[in-house]
């Protein structure tokens, strides 16, 4: 048997017979240290188990670099490893009639599907988690067996396992992988860890219902959900931001403050924004527009629904249907409700001839569009069926491109910025297999969009395929106050609407030429943005933002008229203020004021009443000294002028 060469990142090198393991190679050339930190290993894009033998690689000289159990890599597969670990503890309890589908690693966790007659709950968990724990202590091995797809359909047919037999079937090659854990079995590509003793930081996080493949038609499963860790600080941490997380929940708090309320009647994903909800979203609309205007952007306004014949020409009806309502017929003609604002921009384009001299051209809308998405997919504020996009269509010239491109990127972040959002991570899509327009010009586009880029001196990362099919785009995911990372903002270059509208401009040889389109969105929907906003402040938005900036609440009775007097003064000087004249306690009026997140808290006894003044209690707990009237209206003045620059 011939020696094979063996070659680590940093250079070290050896010679190891063909039958020798990974883990025996890495024995020879890392320190005690790093073994035990390694997981696995990459073999160019894919990763193997460390007992994988070093022959079945098919490579005389093979680089192996080690996968720490720390990075994500590792992570990913200590958690897929965890899925299969929960799942052998549920048949080991609940035993055959509980079915198995799917457990993959997920970010932050895992999860199994199961088909089971009785409903699991969380009372579940713990006899769950110490047979877990059991098998952890036992130190089973992971094996990795390669068997005829024959064979493992044979294997989970007589198991009663039908889900995996469905998958196999849908398998091409003739061999498929399985792992064994015990005497639980799982058809899975792998890679994992070497057994069942490096398990040991888990827990089990909550239960949910899942279609099978997510298909509604399909058989309803149960999933549990569970995170793990290399080790438990980590854990620790995550749980307590998962707490955290809760508290925030945007679905809780829009109750509890008022902001915006779901109804059966109306129907799911259909938001009915409430009084205080409707004013901060006012506020926020309003930013919006002295922003664009600000940056020479002309708002526009169109319809919510057209006819199918728009949708038709646009490509949406072949690209996008799936996520369309039904038509409706108006007298005898076809109209389609709205899921995008674009082909209305290109026909108010269309309404007349255009010249190179008047690009770029930059139009704006708040646009809402209806598209829809699954019942079990809805979740508040995130995921609806009606949204209102902050979306803007710039046309321009080519050699406009690169400039445009880094004026979006200047308003997208300084927008960002002052709602609170200076961490993010972004992202350059490039095109997929499957794409309309010429390679040139998706070339010309994916180095205009990173030159703008790098001009903004801004960290990226290439995103391989993952443009839309009309052009390449930037992403960008902001990052909340938890680390929560959210796809709000996206630019994204097309080539397809200008030339299935047929649109052009004059140029400046007096020829027609087509413009190029940009599409973007910086806060990707108002709904989602403000979801976001929620979860971010936890509901005590920064004054500017506050729907109620100030309340007025008198000791006794004999504060009445003052109250009424100071309420309406500081209405009239643009304070966004509410009051609260129960017949109630002090202490009462001022933590319910707390629990609304409300900023300042203006208490008026009768000193104040008899000073002409208001004591100042901010949302924090500290109290100001009392001050006139006007000069605390001048304070929320000049507090809200600062906040946005």
């Amino acid at each position: 048997m011939s020696d094979i060469t063996v070659i680590l990142p940093e250079g070290e090198a050896g010679q190891f017979t063909g039958d020798a393991s990974v883990a025996d190679a890495l024995a020879g050339l890392l320190s005690n240290k790093q073994r035990k930190q390694t997981v696995a290993v990459a073999v160019g894009d894919t990763m193997v188990d460390l007992a994988t033998r070093l022959d079945s690689l098919g490579r005389e000289k093979i680089e192996l670099r080690p996968v720490l159990i720390s990075s994500n890599e590792g992570l990913d597969i200590l958690r897929h490893s965890t899925a299969h670990l929960m799942a052998k503890a549920v048949l080991d309890i609940y035993g055959p009639k509980v079915k198995v589908a799917i457990g993959p690693a997920i970010e932050d966790g895992f999860y199994y599907d199961f088909e089971r007659e009785t409903p699991f709950t969380p009372e579940d968990f713990d006899a769950i988690e110490a047979r877990m724990q059991e098998t952890v202590k036992s130190g089973l091995p992971f094996e990795r067996k390669v068997v005829a797809k024959v064979e493992a359909i044979a294997l989970f047919t007589g198991n009663d396992e039908q889900y995996k037999v469905e998958l196999l079937r849908e398998i091409e090659d003739d061999t498929v992988s399985l792992y064994q854990l015990g005497d639980f079995v799982d058809l899975c590509r792998g890679p994992h860890v070497p057994n069942s003793s490096w398990l040991q930081v888990f827990k089990l996080i909550k239960v949910a219902g899942a279609y099978w493949r997510g298909d509604e038609h399909n058989q309803m499963l149960q999933r549990l959900y569970g995170t793990a860790f290399d080790d438990r600080k980590r854990l620790k941490k995550y749980l307590s931001d998962l707490e955290e997380a809760k508290k925030r929940d945007h679905r809780k708090l829009g109750r509890e403050l008022g902001l915006f309320t779901i109804s059966d009647q109306v129907g799911p994903g259909l938001i009915l924004w409430q009084p205080k909800g409707a004013l901060l979203r006012r506020l926020i609309e309003d930013y919006w527009k002295e922003e664009h205007y600000k940056h020479d952007y002309e708002l526009l306004y169109t319809p919510h629904i057209a006819r199918l014949d728009l949708w038709k020409t646009s490509g949406h009806l072949d690209f996008y249907s799936e996520n369309m309502y039904s038509s409706m017929a108006i007298d005898e003609v076809q109209y389609q409700l709205k899921p995008m604002n674009c082909p209305f921009h290109i026909a108010i384009y269309e309404s007349q001839m255009r010249s190179y001299r008047e690009f770029p051209l930059r139009w704006c809308e708040l646009g809402t569009v209806y598209r829809y998405e699954r019942t079990g997919v809805l979740h508040g504020l995130l995921r609806v069926r009606g949204f209102t996009q902050d979306d803007a269509h710039i046309f321009c010239r080519p050699d406009q491109l690169q400039e445009e491109i880094f004026n979006i990127l200047n308003l997208n972040l300084n927008i960002l910025a002052t709602f609170g959002f200076a961490q993010y991570d972004i992202y350059l899509s490039t095109r997929p297999d499957k794409y309309v327009g010429s390679e040139e010009h998706w070339q010309k586009a994916t180095d205009a969009l990173e030159q703008a880029l790098e001009k903004r001196g801004l960290a990226y990362q290439i995103d391989p395929g993952e443009g839309v099919f009309y052009g390449p785009k930037i992403d960008i995911k902001i990052k909340d106050v938890l680390g929560r990372s959210w796809q709000c903002s996206t630019i994204q270059v097309d080539f397809n609407l200008p030339e299935r509208f047929e649109v052009s401009y004059i140029g400046e040889d007096s020829r027609e030429h087509q413009p190029i389109m940009i599409h973007r969105a910086l806060m990707g929907s108002l709904e989602r943005f403000i979801g976001v906003l929620i979860e971010n402040y936890a509901g005590a938005f920064p004054l500017w933002l506050a729907p109620v900036q100030a309340r007025i609440m008198n000791i006794t009775d004999a504060q009445g008229d003052y109250c009424e007097k100071v309420y309406l003064e500081l209405r009239r000087a643009g304070v966004r203020i509410e009051k609260d004249l129960r017949n109630e306690k002090l202490n009462y009026k001022i933590r319910e004021a707390q629990l609304a997140k409300i900023p300042y808290m203006l208490v008026i006894g009768d000193r104040e009443a008899e000073s002409g003044t208001v004591t100042v209690r901010e949302r924090s707990g500290n109290n100001l000294p009392p001050m006139p009237v006007t000069d605390f209206a001048a304070k929320i003045r000049e507090e809200c002028a600062a906040a946005l620059g």
